[in-house]
């Protein structure tokens, strides 16, 4: 590259191409070197410290005038952020919405109802415990009258007090064999025909069994045995022998000191009182 007389370097030998001076044959031509392309700087911004290409005028990231210094307003209703280059990032992050065209249609999900709550308005319904049905009670046909005898106690010589006789207590009998005696726990008895306070009476007595039409009566080896009576005459003397024994309409049955035992078919009233 020739060198004109003002020092300039010019690229061609005969005029300056800058200065227009000519360019005489004894001025060393230079070979000239392509230059370096220059290497683009950055700058921080001072406000938000984001960084910017060196010549640029404003901050592309908060608008940040670099020629005057002055730095941008803040916009009405936009959130304080206390650190400027989070905001520069949040800036620099932000996309652009894709198209709607784009955007795959959503089908909204049907919301689950809550389960129910009590409220005073509206309490939960809760449904009732299940309860055992109790099973229905067996039909009373027969029942056994126990009356306080006051011949059968003089004729017996008990020193026990008998009780006030009264009206008879009513046993149902449900059962094909029905025990005859009196109540321990501690034996686990528990007579179908209780002989209550009657300490004459043994805990297992005497057994009444039934083919549903006739009765017999048998003694279980008591104390004071088991005796048998018509419903009219004297009282029976003799206790009744072993096994059983057929009970005719009308007789009576005597145990213990005071007891007197009737097997009859139950009355209207007694079959609804017994199966309520």
């Amino acid at each position: 590259m020739a060198i004109c007389p003002a020092g300039h370097e010019s690229s061609q030998t005969d005029f300056c191409d800058v200065c227009g001076l000519p360019v005489t044959s004894d001025q060393p031509v230079v070979q000239s070197t392509p230059a370096a392309p220059p290497v683009a700087t950055t700058v921080s911004c001072p406000n938000c410290q984001a960084p910017n290409v060196a010549e640029a005028l404003f901050c592309e990231a908060c608008g940040y005038d670099f020629t005057t210094g002055v730095a941008p307003e803040p916009v009405a209703g936009a959130p304080a952020t206390s650190e400027p280059v989070a905001a520069a990032e949040a800036a620099a992050a932000e996309e652009p919405p894709a198209p709607a065209e784009s955007m795959p249609e959503v089908t909204p999900t049907p919301a689950i109802a809550p389960a129910a709550t009590a409220t005073e308005d509206r309490p939960v319904d809760v449904a009732p415990p299940v309860r055992d049905t109790p099973a229905p009670r067996p039909a009373v046909e027969w029942v056994a009258e126990l009356w306080i005898d006051p011949d059968w106690y003089s004729a017996q010589g008990s020193t026990d007090p008998m009780p006030s006789p009264g009206l008879p207590d009513i046993a149902p009998l449900v059962k094909e064999s029905n025990l005859i005696g009196r109540v321990s726990h501690s034996r686990g008895i528990f007579p179908d025909v209780d002989c209550e306070l009657d300490n004459g009476c043994s805990r297992r007595h005497a057994m009444l069994s039934t083919d549903g039409t006739r009765w017999w009566i048998e003694d279980l080896n008591s104390a004071n045995g088991t005796f048998v009576g018509g419903a009219a005459g004297p009282l029976p003397a003799m206790p009744i022998p072993q096994g059983r024994v057929e009970l005719n309409p009308g007789q009576r049955i005597y145990v213990g000191a005071w007891t007197r035992i009737v097997i009859r078919r139950a009355t209207e009233d007694e079959k609804e009182a017994f199966a309520g």
